[in-house]
């Protein structure tokens, strides 16, 4: 009989303990703005790292209500392969190697200098 017990029970899908007991981690509810007047109330855990912008669903960046817009952060320059180039050698030098490859290239080609 003890067989029939477990019958269409899902063993393994579904907890057997009950939620007695249990606390669930403390939480903090913070609310956000978007410019167009868009609220959005986002929970984190009580010892999170708030950030001061959240984007929303909708993908509006939206403004933490009680605090102030932070200062952007600086954008780091581009460089590009010829400014990396340039940090390696000097103009002259790249001269030079460009007259060396292009005789190389006409010399293979059969080209009088």
């Amino acid at each position: 009989m003890s067989d029939r017990s477990l019958r269409g029970m899902r063993l393994g899908a579904q907890s057997m303990e009950t939620e007695q007991g249990v606390e669930p981690a403390p939480r903090q509810e913070i609310e956000y703005r978007t410019e167009d007047g868009e609220i959005m109330r986002v929970m984190f855990s009580a010892e999170a790292e708030v950030p001061a912008t959240w984007v929303s669903p909708t993908g509006k960046e939206g403004l933490r209500v009680d605090v102030d817009r932070p200062d952007a952060e600086p954008q780091k320059a581009v460089r590009s392969h010829w400014d990396m180039l340039l940090e390696r050698r000097s103009t002259e030098d790249l001269e030079v190697i460009l007259e060396d490859r292009l005789k190389l290239l006409r010399e293979r080609r059969g080209e009088a200098a």
